[in-house]
């Protein structure tokens, strides 16, 4: 018997026979090439086919996983796409006049080298994606197939050096009981993805060559590899999967009662789905109705423009089957990362933020058209809702508004039966986040039953009485942010400005708010100096703030960093704008008093500060040097606070500009 510790990517119990999966070893020859310009049409060519193999991969992790997990594949194209990645191999064909295989694994190997080589972690996993891409066109241009594992119907425990996420995904999922790697870390796409399949997993483990056959045991739960397990082992191991069991069958007999918390509060669970067919899954497992259904699958897996029919037979059913439950149905989303030839879109350099979904359906109502037809008439049949996606302006939603208005004035002329469904729009781009409180009075009218610890209609949030305990304050950059500052109470500080929102409701995974418009304040008939003397009461009782050491947050995201470091991180409970937190009365004063010296307040972002002793260092230039460096290099723009860095003085409690 052999016990080998290893990383856990996913708990859970797993007993079987191991499959060693061996990568081909692929040496890649360096071949003279005549014709180097025939040799890079080569190449781009086997480029452009791996785009297509990650589209379907994309297209089949979206199902299983979801989108968010899904992501990967996308950001693998976007690579494919990279112009040094691209320039490199080009280069390296024409210049050397090498074969393209040599050319990219020479590149692949030399950005996988240069990402492996950074301090940052998710940097470091990029070099896996980088050699995965690479090795997907090498393996093209060698005409080679893609293969997973063996044909044979036996369920085993994968065992493998590493494994891409691209072979993750593609794992039969009912043919493997765990699997455990050599190489990869708990932060790695594979590992990501082990934990949405619910495969027990297992990464960094050193397991010896010539395992393949042997009888194992994966403990998922402490991290675990047993070879040839003694017989006492593996009855106790077969007795934990057997209670694992019965904690799944328990959690299975949960199925078709309420959804309540400890303290009496009602959850409603919504499953998610691409078309009709994943709707056995919905209702095997209880889901209260579909939070979103992905209309973009009906093109995707389709070789023309969807009928109006054909659309509507997919929403009818839908709505019929979920009997009365709620099915939001979200419009077209195409575009970025999901092409389609007959749309005939061209490539844009942004394609996330670009001429995608709603704006492409406003630049082609007969599409539109089509599927607003369908979705009312299916409406009729169940309660639908639809949902706009990818919307930036006020403008875009009127314009939205006026063809839904033509639709039913179409269907009212024709005699066709309809319902008006519920709709709104998704809150996804930063613009839209900027303008929130102007689209929801555009979307809603009014503010309908706006949640925090209660329903709000809109006579209460105008009543300042009842919703003054939930103003909150943020910090912003004043430069960047003049146009929109015209539109809203704000309050300057240093070279920032506070701005003010009402806290809608908080939750594990964060927060939500409205922005308080010049309006708002109006009807309210109160001023700037009333709301900020409100929100700092409020701030510290909603967002306490969080002052740890900057070990102990990055060893939280699995990160090692020089614990002689003297630096620290100060943010809010939910980590979410809690840059705003080094203005909280006392604040600043308190983590002098700790610190026993002055200080430096570095923004590293909107959602956080990083303090640093004044004894770690004393040069201000340097400081603003690093903080602008940072923020152009891992900061959203939009997320960027300032460029600079400040200092407090604890004697004069006092925070300057840098």
């Amino acid at each position: 018997m052999q016990q080998i510790n290893g990383k856990i990517a996913f708990g859970g119990i797993a007993i079987g026979k191991i499959k060693e999966v061996f990568k081909e070893n692929n040496v890649v020859r360096r071949v003279k090439i005549d014709d180097t310009q025939a040799e890079i049409s080569r190449f781009r060519a086997a480029k452009d086919q791996a785009t297509e193999e990650l589209k379907a991969l994309y297209d089949k992790a979206v199902k299983e996983v979801g989108e968010a997990n899904a992501a990967i594949f996308e950001v693998h194209q976007m690579m494919l796409e990279d112009e040094d990645y691209l320039d490199s191999i080009c280069n390296i064909i024409a210049v050397q006049s090498v074969n393209a295989e040599f050319a990219v694994a020479t590149t692949g190997d030399n950005f996988a080298r240069m990402f492996a080589d950074m301090d940052d972690d998710y940097m470091k996993e990029r070099a896996a994606d980088v050699k995965d891409i690479s090795e997907r066109v090498i393996r093209i241009l060698s005409r080679k197939e893609e293969t997973v594992h063996a044909d044979d119907e036996e369920k085993y425990i994968i065992a493998a050096d590493d494994l891409a996420p691209s072979e993750t995904i593609q794992l039969e999922r009912e043919r493997v009981l765990a699997f455990v790697t050599r190489q990869g870390s708990t932060n790695s796409h594979t590992a990501i993805l082990a934990r949405t399949m619910n495969i027990p997993a297992l990464v960094s483990a050193a397991i010896p060559k010539g395992v393949n056959g042997k009888y194992a045991i994966i403990d998922g739960f402490k991290g675990i590899l047993i070879l040839d397990p003694e017989e006492e082992i593996l009855k106790e191991y077969e007795k934990k999967q057997q209670n694992e069991k019965k904690r799944q069958e328990l959690l299975q007999q949960l199925k078709g009662k309420p959804t309540v918390t400890k303290d009496g509060k009602e959850i409603k669970l919504y499953a998610n789905i691409g078309e009709v067919k994943d709707l056995g899954a919905v209702l095997q497992n209880d889901a209260a109705g579909i939070g979103l259904f992905r209309s973009e699958f009906l093109y995707l897996q389709s070789d023309h423009f969807p009928t109006e029919e054909e659309q509507f037979q997919a929403y009818k059913t839908v709505a019929e089957v979920m009997a009365g439950k709620k099915v939001i149905i979200r419009t077209l989303d195409i575009g970025a990362d999901k092409q389609i030839d007959y749309f005939g879109l061209d490539r844009e350099d942004n394609p996330a933020l670009g001429y995608r979904a709603v704006r492409i359906c406003l630049n082609r109502p007969e599409i539109f058209k089509t599927q607003l037809r369908a979705l009312f008439r299916a409406s009729a049949f169940g309660k639908l809702a639809i949902m706009y996606p990818m919307i930036t302006s006020v403008k875009e939603v009127r314009a939205v508004k006026q063809i839904v208005s033509e639709v039913k004035e179409e269907l009212d002329r024709q005699g066709i039966e309809y319902n008006t469904p519920e709709q709104g729009i998704m809150i996804e781009t930063p613009a839209a986040v900027m303008i929130s409180d102007e689209l929801a009075k555009e979307v809603l009218n009014v503010y309908e039953k706006v949640k925090f610890d209660q329903s709000w209609e809109e006579p209460e949030i105008f009543n300042y009485e009842k919703i003054k305990n939930k103003i909150v304050f943020r910090l912003v950059q004043r430069s960047r942010n003049e146009e929109f500052l015209k539109e809203i109470p704000h309050v300057p500080i240093l070279d920032l400005e506070i701005i003010f929102y009402i806290l809608l409701e908080i939750t594990k995974d964060g927060m939500a708010s409205m922005q308080i418009s010049n309006e708002t304040m109006e009807k309210w008939n109160v001023d700037e100096k009333e709301l900020l003397a409100i929100a700092m009461m409020n701030m510290k009782k909603h967002l306490p703030a969080r002052f740890h050491s900057i070990q102990n947050v990055l060893s939280e995201e699995g990160i090692a960093v020089d614990k002689a470091a003297r630096m620290y991180v100060l943010t809010n409970e939910k980590k979410s704008f809690g840059a705003a937190t080094m203005i909280y009365p006392g604040c600043l004063n308190q983590i002098g008093t700790y610190l026993k010296e002055n200080f430096y307040v570095l923004p590293s972002s909107v959602h956080e500060v990083i303090i640093v002793p004044e004894k770690e260092t004393d040069d201000c230039m340097n400081l603003n040097e690093m903080v602008a460096s940072i923020n152009a290099a891992c900061v959203l723009p939009e997320e960027i606070l300032e460029n600079h860095a400040y200092y407090y003085d604890r004697i004069e409690d006092r925070l300057a500009i840098c």
